[in-house]
């Protein structure tokens, strides 16, 4: 039985990729991947295909094997330097690469993956800096639990004086003394001058 890939064009046969040990355990690490990420490889895989010619079962093997331990290993070495690329990446940067094709189309059959790994290198370090920035901000925020207790603090402290102020005019009966009020008032300011001299150290 003949089989024609839709995507890339390759034509094999079912039986030879069974006794195709390199396609065999290229398919099988394939089928291993997230769900996004085995489409979009077979549409890259259209980017080796020649122009007048077929891709043969042997090279989508040998590309499947270059790329797919890379994927797996999250790794990638380029110009001697090597680089984590989640596999998040690996998904983003071919669809960046089939869309740049779509767009103005590149020279094919391409030779290797250099373009690709440019492209998740530039990704890769566009989604750190990401990470960085949020991580950042966090840190520089204080805790929603913090953040409550300070203004909750406060809050008490004016609600007391709003009683205070009732109970003055007659309105009601005091919540709270007036040197209980002073008190909190003065532990409040304490409170704020220590968090000041610890945020300057």
């Amino acid at each position: 039985m003949k089989l024609n890939c839709p995507s890339c064009g390759a034509l094999m046969s079912l039986d030879v990729i069974v006794a195709h040990d390199g396609a065999r355990e290229a398919v099988q690490m394939a089928m291993n991947l997230p769900a996004p990420l085995g489409k979009l490889i077979i549409q890259y895989l259209t980017l080796f295909r020649p122009q007048k010619r077929q891709l043969t079962l042997d090279r989508v093997a040998d590309i499947l094997a270059e790329l797919l331990p890379l994927i797996l290993a999250e790794r990638i070495s380029r110009n001697g330097k090597d680089h984590k690329i989640a596999q998040f990446v690996w998904a983003a940067g071919l669809k960046e690469i089939m869309i740049r094709h779509k767009d103005k189309p590149l020279t094919t059959p391409l030779k290797n993956h250099g373009y690709l790994f440019e492209i998740l290198i530039s990704q890769a370090a566009t989604a750190e800096a990401k990470l960085e920035a949020k991580v950042e901000q966090q840190r520089r925020q204080p805790p929603a639990r913090e953040q409550d207790q300070r203004s909750g603090g406060m809050k008490n402290v004016g609600e007391h004086l709003a009683g205070m102020k009732a109970a003055l005019k007659g309105q009601t009966e005091p919540t709270i003394s007036f040197s209980e009020l002073t008190a909190m008032a003065k532990q409040k300011e304490l409170e704020r001058n220590q968090q000041s001299e610890t945020n300057h150290e």
